[in-house]
């Protein structure tokens, strides 16, 4: 069986680079359309960190009590 690589597409992260480019460019898009791609821009951002990041939530099952 394949296992299926980690990481993000690169495919969509070229097709929202260049859609951001054409909304910013465009004079007659609205307010909503550009917030709308600057927001799905920021959430690809933010799911590349977390990749990028292989100790991202590594410490929820560690005990910091030393009771033990």
């Amino acid at each position: 069986m394949k296992r299926k690589t980690s990481g993000i597409n690169p495919d969509l992260e070229s097709a929202i680079s260049k859609l951001l480019a054409e909304v910013m460019a465009d004079p007659e898009a609205t307010l909503t359309d550009k917030s709308k791609i600057i927001d799905r821009a920021l959430k690809l951002e933010a799911i590349r960190l977390k990749a990028s990041d292989a100790d991202w939530g590594s410490g929820f099952l560690d005990s910091d009590d030393d009771d033990s």
